[in-house]
């Protein structure tokens, strides 16, 4: 993994997928419910004043998730996520059994997500970029 030589990147690290690079900001979720909740904003302060941002796919290619109660990460293409302010990853089923338009977080692992060896191609939900 690489790692942005100054500060100002959008992205936290980069995965070395040869013969792509993966720019990667990484989020800490909480576990809500059944639901991993992701924040996608960011705040800084300018002479202006505050400022919130969202991502977009001109500056990373996806978002890493860890969530520090399951102990467990997940990778989010940014094509799916660009200009949201937040992600929801299911883990249990919905109260009123919908399941049109829900993420689940099973589909979106990290060992999953990405080529388990040096040569496999990218993930179709990485590529779709």
């Amino acid at each position: 993994m690489l790692r942005p030589l100054c500060e100002g990147q959008r992205y936290d690290l980069v995965i070395d997928l040869k013969p792509e690079l993966l720019r990667v900001q990484c989020k800490l979720a909480r576990l809500i419910d059944g639901v991993i909740s992701v924040h996608l904003y960011t705040n800084r302060c300018t002479p202006a004043g505050y400022v919130s941002t969202s991502y977009t796919a001109q500056e990373i290619d996806a978002v890493a998730v860890f969530t520090p109660v399951l102990k467990r990460c997940f990778l989010v293409p940014i094509s799916e996520v660009a200009g949201r302010r937040a992600v929801h990853l299911r883990l249990a089923p919905t109260k009123n059994n919908q399941a049109d338009g829900i993420r689940w977080a099973e589909d979106y692992q990290l060992s999953a997500a990405l080529p388990r060896k040096r040569g496999d191609s990218l993930p179709t939900s990485i590529r779709s970029r």
